[in-house]
């Protein structure tokens, strides 16, 4: 075995900015491009250490279409240090990129049935990939539902995009808001009461959900009140990583490790630890 083939694991590789695009307050989405080489292929649902020179790095799941790697996208929420300096990247600039690490969300098993999406707040990033796919492949699954909720209109992810697919016809779009402004003629509400609107068969549905963990909790006892088993629920729970590889240990949630068996998974395999709020 060439030992000079093996690559770092924490090296991260240079990805110059194509474009920035400001979603909403606090938001944005950086589009990538490698500097040496080619494409990165990723699943739904997977995400990139982002490595800005200097302060550190962050997970952040890939929120563009898996179908074209030739651009790296992400959605970013401006939270912290090291995401505060990458809000202030332009063209041309370059940040580092380690992955893509972690698992996908169950598009291959969800073949020839009905799926269930249910996003809150910028939770709808990480399963952007996934309606992408869905899309792509449209013949090979049943109904389509995804239940988005927000708190305002103004905070909605992606506007004009939700707009587009709900105008396709072959994709049901439910948007919901916490707080109503003038002008908005749409649900109020949480994103768990669209549940009932949504047409799907229980006994073979696949669901996927990410957005903040108590949004994540009622939806799945949703989801569960319409007669979905817990093992063909999907949650996402990117938090807390440091090195994505499972070296540090930060983001051990009981027995698992976020990075490494993550951050997707069915429910079924976290419903013993899911409600127990100290882990």
């Amino acid at each position: 075995m060439n030992s000079a083939a093996v690559r770092d694991p924490m090296l991260p590789e240079s990805y110059r900015v194509h474009s920035v695009r400001r979603e909403i307050p606090g938001v944005f989405t950086l589009e990538l491009r490698q500097v040496e080489g080619g494409a990165m292929a990723f699943g739904p649902g997977q995400f990139n250490m982002l490595y800005q020179f200097g302060a550190g790095e962050v997970p952040i799941s890939v929120s563009g279409d898996p179908g074209d790697a030739d651009r790296l996208v992400h959605t970013i929420r401006a939270a912290g240090g090291v995401t505060r300096l990458m809000e202030k990247l332009g063209v041309g600039d370059v940040i580092g990129v380690r992955g893509p690490y972690g698992t996908e969300w169950p598009v291959a098993q969800a073949v020839g049935r009905d799926v269930v999406i249910v996003a809150g707040g910028i939770g709808l990033a990480p399963l952007r990939p996934v309606v992408y796919h869905l899309l792509n492949h449209r013949s090979d699954y049943g109904r389509i539902a995804l239940v988005y909720g927000t708190r305002t209109p103004a905070d909605i992810l992606y506007a004009s995009e939700l707009e587009a697919w709900r105008a396709r016809g072959d994709l049901q779009v439910e948007i919901t808001v916490d707080r109503a402004s003038t002008g908005w003629d749409g649900d109020v509400g949480v994103v768990t009461n669209l549940l009932p609107q949504v047409d799907f068969d229980p006994s073979t549905a696949i669901a996927m959900t990410c957005g903040p963990e108590i949004m994540m909790r009622f939806a799945v006892l949703g989801l569960r009140k319409r007669g979905l088993d817990a093992g063909r629920i999907h949650v996402s729970m990117e938090r807390n990583m440091k090195c994505a590889i499972g070296y540090c240990g930060h983001c051990q949630w009981g027995p698992h490790f976020i990075c490494k068996d993550g951050a997707v998974f069915p429910y079924s395999t976290l419903e013993p630890i899911f409600s127990v709020r100290a882990l």
